[in-house]
């Protein structure tokens, strides 16, 4: 231990405690929050998809969950049954 460490502190594990401790609350937060830009992605999709084929709001479920520490978000868009031609015609 030096004679400044002594006079004036580590200011460097000070400063490395609370990077950690802030990085333990983000990730806390992001834990607990559930993310409030679905329902607006939900929306934005059925326009975008209402451009080329008939599909409704209730036709896009979108979800997020977390897997191995990862985020994962799941989209699931259930589209209309196109009419199919005959295999004669």
């Amino acid at each position: 231990m030096s004679i400044m460490d002594f006079l004036f502190g580590k200011k460097q594990q000070s400063a490395q405690t609370a990077r950690d401790r802030l990085q333990i609350i983000i990730a806390q937060e992001r834990a607990t929050q559930t993310p409030d830009y679905l329902p607006t992605l939900q929306k934005e999709l059925l326009q975008v998809l209402s451009k080329y084929v008939h599909v409704s709001l209730d036709d896009i479920h979108i979800s997020q969950e977390k897997k191995d520490g990862m985020d994962v978000l799941a989209l699931n868009i259930t589209l209309p049954e196109t009419g199919k031609k005959k295999a004669s015609e």
